[in-house]
């Protein structure tokens, strides 16, 4: 494993810079500590095909270890086999179980969606949250699921049928249309937006933050800002909007937040999921309702992440 040091000398000097100016030293070795390969699998149940109760039942007769998650009764995290492992099981075959990171599902989760909703999706690969949306609504309404680019694409239409999520429609075409093409159309848009993945850094991996720049990051977010108004157009008056992304900078949580506020007809909402490794949201120079957004640092348990609740008034 890499020293405190190697790891700050390895990632991207103005991300660690960030770091420094936002949290102390100590909770930077802590986040440094939490972008380590060795994180636990986790996955949830899909119980639009099986159950809790019986999946535990199947791995504690596979004498695969695991612990419960507090905050979601479907999830479980495993610890004594990894990714690649579970695959070869046959209720992973089945479309039994989803991996997915425990980041991931808070989303889904804090959007709450009801049977018989319209939901939209608007950037929807590679399906994690989508079929996650389809078990919490029981099969019951209707998702659009929307992705840009075609291979992607192609990979969310193969989970969402492996899946078993019947009430999904997916799209291949341009997030930032999306408004236009069904105006107030929709009760909940999940908005789990492209970024530059600063929570999924992994300090010995290379690949996870090559691309990552100041300008790529200024880029995104005006991506972001694009696929907000179309995600807001799309809403229906007192609809609830859940705006996420698995990065840390402020350029593309807060600020994106506090334009949102400034330019559209939107106000924060109070987050009830309460996470071991949840933070406030920055309140410094932007609309101090933004502290009800919450980040989560990353960990042996989690990916760093943040979510937003918004309602469109």
């Amino acid at each position: 494993m890499l020293s405190i040091k190697e790891m700050r000398n390895r990632l991207p000097k103005e991300f660690m810079e960030f770091l420094y100016e936002k949290y102390t030293p100590v909770k930077v070795d802590q986040i440094l500590l939490g972008m380590t390969p060795e994180r636990y699998t986790t996955l949830r149940v899909n119980t639009l095909k099986y159950d809790i109760q019986s999946l535990m039942k199947y791995f504690k007769e596979k004498n695969i270890k695991f612990e419960r998650v507090p905050w979601y009764t479907e999830a479980l995290i495993i610890k004594n086999v990894n990714e690649k492992q579970i695959q070869k099981l046959d209720i992973y075959e089945k479309g039994y179980i989803y991996l997915q990171s425990l980041s991931s599902m808070i989303p889904p989760l804090v959007l709450n969606p009801k049977e018989g909703e319209k939901v939209l999706d608007l950037t929807a690969a590679p399906g994690s949250k989508t079929t996650e949306l389809a078990t919490l609504m029981k099969n019951k309404g209707y998702i659009l699921a929307n992705e840009l680019d075609k291979i992607r694409y192609e990979r969310l239409k193969y989970n969402i049928e492996a899946q078993g999520a019947k009430i999904v429609e997916v799209v291949n075409g341009r997030g930032e249309k999306i408004g236009d093409n069904y105006p107030e159309t929709f009760d909940k848009v999940l908005l789990d937006t492209p970024c530059s993945g600063e929570g999924r850094f992994i300090t010995n991996s290379l690949a996870t933050y090559r691309e990552w720049s100041p300008k790529k990051v200024k880029e995104l977010s005006k991506l972001q800002k694009k696929l907000f108004e179309s995600a807001y157009k799309a809403l229906k008056p007192n609809g609830t909007l859940v705006y996420s992304t698995c990065t840390l900078n402020e350029e593309e949580n807060e600020l994106i937040l506090d334009w949102a506020i400034k330019n559209l007809n939107v106000k924060m909402q109070d987050i009830e999921i309460q996470i071991k490794n949840q933070e406030q949201a920055f309140t410094e120079n932007v609309d101090k309702t933004i502290k009800k957004a919450i980040r989560i640092l990353p960990s042996k348990d989690t990916e760093g992440f943040f979510v937003a609740k918004l309602k469109k008034v």
